[in-house]
């Protein structure tokens, strides 16, 4: 049963990731769920062994997701 259930249930999406240096040369690729900690590493739409020692192709960056901040209920005075 445990099986089953499984195939149905949520998991986390894998992301893909280029560590890019001051030059905005591709040095490495990451894939997981999180971005790496250290390094300059941005979200990319997809993955390309091609790009190592390469600048990253045009459009392929994924444009960062700003949350907005709840709106506040005024208080009651």
């Amino acid at each position: 049963m445990f099986l089953f259930c499984s195939l149905f249930a949520r998991r986390p999406q894998r992301r893909s990731f280029a560590l890019v240096d001051n030059a905005g040369i591709c040095r490495g690729l990451h894939q997981g769920t999180d971005r790496p900690t250290d390094g300059n590493w941005v979200e990319v739409r997809e993955s390309s062994l091609a790009w190592l020692d390469q600048p990253l192709p045009a459009g392929v960056r994924v444009a960062p997701v700003v949350a907005q901040p709840a709106k506040r209920r005024a208080l009651a005075a």
